[in-house]
């Protein structure tokens, strides 16, 4: 493809690096962005620069956050015998969007896959595990990814978990086998999650 300007050219290059975008797609956005007002486009290009400086992980559930403790972790409101543990920031922002739950969140950051040389000790569980051991009852909801990764992740957690006393539980079957959970309609993840079941092993 030729382009009359290489300032688009780089910019096309850059944009074609998101997940889903082809260069056809990344060509039209560009067109699209440079039709803004300049201050817009201006704080379009902030907004992306100030992330790798600014974006830390909250040190309570390993969220994505702006400061040490996220908001959910900061709310007082929330449950705290209660925590959901979900592979990455999009399974949290879905399962919020919801408004089931109210208590509080553990992110993963990864799931176990052999395949891809990835195991229990990249997993983020040090907290929850430090968490849990403090508590007489609670819950652990396990909402991973209806998958083999998923399962093999809350399969291990499961072990991990038996020996605090906690009730363990997974989101119900309104969640297709193979899907992922940022891709769940709102109105079908919030009644997996009121709907929660015991994890049963094996």
């Amino acid at each position: 493809m030729e382009y009359s300007s290489k300032l688009i050219e780089n910019a096309v290059e850059q944009m074609a690096k998101l997940p889903g975008i082809g260069r056809k797609t990344a060509l039209r956005l560009v067109m699209q962005i440079i039709r803004w007002e300049a201050a817009d486009i201006k704080a379009l290009a902030e907004s992306l620069r100030v992330l790798p400086e600014q974006l830390v992980k909250c040190k309570q559930c390993n969220n994505v956050s702006d400061t040490e403790l996220c908001h959910i972790c900061s709310d007082k409101s929330r449950i705290d015998e209660l925590i959901c543990v979900v592979e990455d920031m999009r399974d949290v922002i879905s399962i919020e969007n919801t408004n089931q739950f109210k208590g509080r969140y553990n992110v993963l950051g990864t799931l176990i896959s052999p395949i891809q040389g990835i195991g229990p000790d990249h997993l983020f569980i040090d907290q929850l595990l430090e968490t849990v051991s403090t508590w007489t009852e609670g819950e652990v909801i396990l909402a991973l990814n209806s998958n083999m990764d998923g399962d093999t992740t809350a399969f291990y957690l499961s072990k991990k978990l038996a020996v605090y006393p906690v009730n363990i539980t997974t989101l119900s079957k309104g969640i297709a086998v193979g899907g992922e959970l940022e891709y769940a309609d709102e109105i079908t993840l919030g009644r997996s999650i009121i709907g929660r079941v015991p994890y049963k092993l094996g």
